[in-house]
């Protein structure tokens, strides 16, 4: 009966996902907010229909190694190579600021510095998904610009890998001891070599290459045991199950294998990620949100418009021109999908409470939700950038010049209605001063 029960819940979770993430696609919205939103429907913050079972939680800790795998497998060397070291250094300014930032912030409200750290790097990422997808809505993603933003967005997902081993290490009450930066320095010191070694090289040859590509029905389960195996023997070694997943696919990704086996696990990676984002949407509490709402939407506001000044400020800082920095920094206000994960990990070493993850992942999927916002000042910048641009505040001035003048003659009708408000009230009063 109770497995009766299990399969009941899953169909239940698959069909309200399936149709989310329709509805969702149609309004031009990432999928995976569709995601979020059958888990908020369908949990405890919503019909209370599912709660968060031991099953859905190891789908979802598989669903975050098949992401990590996902992504790895989508990382192009040869892409990264050309804008490296702008990348890289755009990656350092941008974690480093997003850290001062909320330790400025931690040290005003009295947060813990593993709240800080964590909340910086959730802060930090970008959304790739929603990023690309802005750069080839806009025609940018095959120009120096969408160079650029490409190569800093897969220097993040770079990043992402020692960002979510310090999480974890601070998880052991000690903090960051010499055991936790001497494991970090050894994950930095394996992705820095597989990258320096995979851009020595074409392509990686595959092992039975040519057997795999005969028999198409294996690839999902060889592809699959790369991804687990790897984590394990990483996770054996005290480093994290995350880092040997991102692994296989970064090596895998950059093999002559890479088409065959990204066609063949798709479908398999799916439906974890899919998991995944449910998992996140069940631990959402409509009631919080509903009572902390302006506190939600302030921070969303603050959070992105400090992302996308600090995302142009160091594109520029680093020799971009404005009209490259300005459409690159905007297109990368969101907050990125690993941020979920780095929130997840928080919570788990108490890094984060509950309000906190909620106060959070709530930030993190409405960022994606204002995405068309985004994408409609990434297209004003586009048009922007044939012109000469010197400065920030003539840009917005030039691309925002409609807004200013409704704005304009917004605040001078209320100007004018308050002066004849007063002039009312001082007539009156004369009135009943005379005798």
């Amino acid at each position: 009966m109770e497995h009766h029960v299990d399969i009941t819940g899953i169909a239940i979770v698959t069909s309200v996902a399936l149709l989310c993430g329709l509805v969702l696609s149609r309004l031009k919205q990432p999928s995976i907010v569709g995601y979020i939103v059958a888990g908020i429907v369908l949990g405890p913050g919503g019909f209370g229909l599912v709660s968060q079972s031991e099953s859905i939680r190891t789908l979802a800790d598989l669903g975050v190694l098949m992401l990590l795998f996902l992504v790895g497998m989508e990382l192009s060397v040869k892409a990264f190579q050309a804008v490296w070291r702008v990348a890289l250094l755009a990656v350092a300014g941008q974690v480093g600021l997003s850290l001062a930032v909320t330790a400025l912030a931690g040290l005003i409200l009295g947060w813990p510095m593993e709240r800080s750290i964590v909340f910086g790097f959730i802060v930090a990422l970008s959304g790739t998904a929603v990023a690309i997808k802005m750069l080839d809505d806009i025609g940018e993603l095959k120009t120096e610009t969408g160079r650029v933003t490409v190569g800093v967005l897969i220097a993040q997902d770079l990043a992402f890998v020692p960002m979510l081993l310090i999480t974890n290490g601070m998880g052991s009450g000690a903090g960051l001891d010499a055991g936790i930066i001497l494991k970090l320095g050894a994950a930095v010191a394996a992705l820095g070599g597989l990258v320096w070694f995979l851009s020595r090289r074409e392509r990686l040859i595959v092992p039975y290459g040519a057997w795999f590509r005969r028999n198409h029905d294996v690839v999902p389960l060889a592809a699959l045991a790369l991804c687990f195996t790897t984590a394990a023997l990483t996770g054996l070694l005290g480093l994290s199950t995350a880092f040997g997943a991102f692994i296989a696919g970064f090596a895998l990704g950059n093999s002559d294998g890479r088409t065959l086996a990204l066609r063949a696990t798709h479908p398999i990676q799916s439906v974890l990620v899919v998991v995944f984002f449910l998992s996140i949407g069940l631990l959402i509490d409509l009631r919080y949100v509903w009572d902390h709402l302006g506190e939600v939407l302030l921070l969303l506001f603050v959070v992105t418009l400090v992302k996308t000044a600090i995302n142009v400020g160091t594109l520029h800082f680093l020799g971009e021109p404005w009209e490259r920095a300005f459409p690159a920094g905007v297109i990368m206000g969101s907050l990125g999908e690993f941020s979920f994960v780095l929130a997840a990990a928080g919570l788990s070493i108490a890094a984060i409470d509950p309000q906190g993850y909620q106060l959070a992942v709530t930030v993190i999927a409405l960022s994606w939700l204002a995405s068309p916002l985004w994408l409609d000042a990434a297209k004003r910048f586009h048009g922007l950038a044939a012109g000469t641009v010197v400065s920030l505040r003539p840009a917005l001035r030039q691309i925002y010049s409609g807004e200013i003048a409704v704005l304009n003659r917004f605040f001078a009708i209320m100007l004018h209605a308050a002066s004849v408000v007063v002039d009312t009230i001082r007539r009156i009063t004369k009135r009943d001063e005379k005798p």
